[in-house]
């Protein structure tokens, strides 16, 4: 029996995952459920991991609830530990009911593992490619204020996940961004400066493609808004798209297709990447 995640949306706030994780009694049972099979089975973390094919570490953390497992884990779960079905019920359990995780938590967890992601972003710089005084105007701006500390905590994780764009091997990464959201000049013109040095920069990266979508464009597939796309170490494909308090992960196959397609349409109708950057040196020297 195999099972396939379904999408999940919880209440958010904020973008990027701005909010706060907030415990999840269905993981730790999840987690809980593997550990007594694990020791029925009279296997150790470190017998069982080679198993199913994670690391000792990986295991440890699903089994304390910290970590969302992945279907190929709960699948190889079931089979090595004979579980009568038992596993795939709480996976099922654990992706059924509204508030089970962060609703940007779970997107972080399969970017970071990620061979390939795309981007398409009508709102603001997708946070991967953010300075830190960008991310600080654009957190600023959304009111209610946050205290501080909040705010240089929010920094603080997004800046974190940047670090995806340059280990090895590479993750394919290809963002999509609306010229305007450049011009807009979120945070003056000495934090728009930087931040087109730094998407310049992020540019040259051998991994990366960025492109503009110009301001001008009357045919426009992304008119629906921004969304992001995926490809899992396992070749599965994931979605995400994100509004006002609230994002969803979106794994139903037809739904990832129709946004693969869109996506296609997005890079065929935005500029070239030499282009991108030729609009991008041109914006920097008009401010």
């Amino acid at each position: 029996m195999m099972i396939r995640e379904v999408t999940v949306m919880t209440a958010g706030k904020g973008s990027d995952g701005d909010d706060r994780v907030e415990p999840d009694p269905d993981l730790k049972n999840f987690g809980e459920t593997v550990k007594a099979f694990r020791k029925r089975a009279s296997l150790t973390q470190e017998q069982f991991a080679p198993k199913v094919g994670y690391s000792v570490q990986y295991v440890a953390s699903v089994e304390q609830g910290r970590r969302h497992p992945s279907v190929k884990f709960v699948n190889k779960s079931e089979e090595a530990l004979d579980s009568f079905g038992v596993l795939h019920i709480a996976a099922k359990q654990m992706t059924r009911r509204r508030g089970l995780a962060s609703w940007f938590r779970r997107w972080a967890e399969l970017e970071a593992e990620a061979i390939a992601l795309d981007t398409y972003e009508s709102r603001s710089v997708p946070g991967l490619l953010q300075t830190e005084a960008y991310a600080r105007a654009q957190i600023e701006n959304v009111p209610p204020r946050l205290t501080a500390e909040e705010a240089e905590d929010r920094i603080t994780q997004r800046l974190a996940r940047q670090k995806v764009l340059t280990r090895t091997p590479y993750t394919a990464f290809s963002f999509i961004i609306e010229q305007t959201v450049v011009e807009r000049q979120t945070g003056g013109p000495e934090v728009t400066r930087a931040l087109i040095d730094h998407l310049l920069a992020c540019a040259q990266l051998p991994n990366v493609d960025l492109q503009l979508m110009p301001t001008v464009r009357p045919e426009h597939a992304g008119t629906d808004g921004p969304f992001r796309i995926l490809e899992s170490a396992e070749h599965q494909w994931w979605g995400y798209s994100e509004g006002q308090k609230a994002g969803q992960v979106i794994s139903d196959p037809k739904a990832v297709s129709d946004l693969q397609q869109q996506y296609a349409k997005l890079r065929i109708q935005a500029l070239n990447p030499a282009d991108s950057a030729g609009l991008l040196m041109r914006l920097r020297g008009s401010l």
